[in-house]
C-alpha cells in the first residue's frame, strides 16, 4: 500500500510505519532532509526514482516527489475490539459507519477514532469505502494502531452488541438528544451514517437513542468525519479523559 506527500509520508516514517521509501530524482535535498533522517533512524531503504515513475506508479503528479510504502491493511474481528478496551480497563467505544463510501472521510475518522480513545471502528461489506492508499494517507497512520472491522450485515451486528450490553447511539440532525444529554459511561457503539443520507431508518430503528450536534450557522449539517470527530470527543470528555 502507498500513499504520497511530504507531511503523511514523514508522519508515518516517525510513526514507524514505512517499509519502503521513494524520493524523485530532482527533488531538492533541503525539502526531505527530515525523510532522509527519519528513514535512516528507522532502518527504511530509500530509493532514488524518475519522478514519471512515481507518476505512473501513484496514479498522480500531486505526490510532491515522495512516496512510502505501507504494510497492507487488513481488517481484524470484532473481538479485536472488545480486547483492546479490555486491556485499558475502559468501557467499550465503537464507531461504526452506515455506508460511508468517501475514503477520505473513512481515514479522517479512523484517524479522529484512534486519537479521541475509540477501540475500533466498522464498516458493511456492500456500499462502503475499502482499505486503501487513500484511507491510509488520511487516516495518517492511525489505521495501524485500531481494529478495523467488517462486517456483513450492519444491522444484525447492532442486534448483537445490544446482546452484548452495548448501547447504539446514531448520529442523526433531527436526533433527540444532544451529546451532554446522553450516558458515554458504559460500553456505546456510535453510529454514523454515510454522506448526504445520514443514517439508514432500519439503522436508525436499532439505535437506543439518535444524537443531535446543535448548530448556529446557516448550514445546518456536519461532514461525516468531522460529526464523528465532536461526537467522539463529547465521549471522551464525559468519560473523565
Amino acid at each position: 500500500m502507498w500513499i504520497y506527500g511530504r507531511n503523511p509520508v514523514l508522519e508515518a516514517l516517525q510513526q514507524g510505519q514505512v517499509e519502503r521509501l521513494l524520493l524523485a530524482k530532482g527533488v531538492k535535498d533541503a525539502s526531505v532532509v527530515a525523510h532522509r533522517k527519519a528513514a535512516r533512524a528507522a532502518g527504511v531503504p530509500v530509493d532514488m526514482v524518475p519522478r514519471i515513475e512515481l507518476d505512473q506508479a501513484l496514479g498522480t503528479t500531486q505526490h510532491q516527489g515522495v512516496a512510502a510504502q505501507l504494510p497492507e491493511l487488513a481488517y481484524q474481528p470484532l473481538e479485536a475490539a472488545f480486547s483492546l478496551a479490555a486491556s485499558r480497563e475502559e468501557h467499550l467505544l465503537l464507531v461504526l459507519l452506515d455506508q460511508v463510501q468517501d475514503p477520505r472521510n473513512y481515514g479522517a475518522i479512523i484517524r479522529s477514532a484512534e486519537v479521541l480513545g475509540a477501540h475500533g471502528v466498522v464498516t458493511e461489506t456492500r456500499r462502503s469505502a475499502p482499505l486503501s492508499g487513500v484511507v491510509a494517507k488520511t487516516a495518517a497512520g492511525a489505521a495501524s494502531h485500531l481494529p478495523l472491522i467488517q462486517v456483513a450485515n450492519l444491522p444484525n451486528l447492532m442486534r448483537d452488541l445490544k446482546d452484548r450490553g452495548v448501547w447504539i447511539y446514531g448520529a442523526d440532525g433531527e436526533g433527540d438528544a444532544t451529546p451532554e444529554q446522553l450516558d458515554w459511561r458504559r460500553d456505546v457503539a456510535l453510529v454514523i451514517g454515510s454522506e448526504g443520507r445520514g443514517v439508514r431508518p432500519v439503522v436508525r430503528k436499532g439505535c437506543d437513542a439518535t444524537v443531535r450536534i446543535p448548530t448556529r450557522g446557516a448550514i445546518d449539517a456536519l461532514n461525516a468525519s468531522v460529526a464523528a470527530g465532536v461526537l467522539l470527543y463529547a465521549a471522551m470528555h464525559a468519560r473523565g479523559a
